[in-house]
């Protein structure tokens, strides 16, 4: 099937043609020029010329804002490294502090558990008749504490020389310590 040439090649005329004017219009103030003539001419009204300083003006404002919010932002990106930097400081000192404590609690504690270990033996090597009488001034859970400590059979020659009262309130202390420790 043939193709008629006359329109297409019309067509591509058209497109040619438009290119050109294109081509022209991108010239610069000629370009102008002839768009306005062109505006003229087919009845539309001619798009004024851009205000070229004015133009410049923006731009050079937008610039500055620019060149303004940025050295806000790296002034404040100082102000949080400088913060960051304090920060990691006071958490290593605090780290360094938190192990100091552990580290005199863990002597403290051992402190006293060496302190109430030599005093059940203390306890335990003294006469049970005596040891009864200092455990009955004692503070019932603090009695309670060093009988629990003691061997069975020492603690129960203690607890028979103690008045009924007293031995009855350091043994119900001893037997409810752990009366609310889960069992499982």
């Amino acid at each position: 099937m043939a193709r008629p040439s006359g329109p297409a090649l019309g067509g591509i005329g058209l497109i040619v043609l438009c290119f050109a004017a294109s081509a022209v219009l991108r010239a610069g103030d000629a370009g102008w020029a002839w768009a306005e003539e062109a505006a003229h001419t087919v009845g539309a009204p001619a798009a004024p010329p851009p205000d070229k300083d004015a133009l410049l003006a923006t731009i050079r404002d937008r610039e500055a804002q620019l060149d303004a919010e940025e050295k806000r932002l790296a002034d404040r990106r100082q102000t949080l490294g400088v913060a960051e930097a304090k920060l990691a400081e006071q958490l290593a000192a605090f780290g360094k502090a938190q192990a100091n404590l552990e580290k005199t609690l863990a002597l403290a504690d051992g402190a006293a558990e060496k302190d109430l270990s030599r005093m059940t033996t203390v306890y335990e090597n003294m006469k049970p008749a005596d040891a009864a009488k200092i455990f009955e001034k004692m503070d019932v859970k603090f009695a309670a504490g060093l009988l629990a400590r003691m061997r069975p059979d020492t603690a129960a020659q203690v607890l028979t020389g103690m008045s009924p009262e007293a031995a009855y309130a350091v043994t119900v202390t001893i037997a409810s310590r752990n009366a609310r420790v889960p069992t499982q």
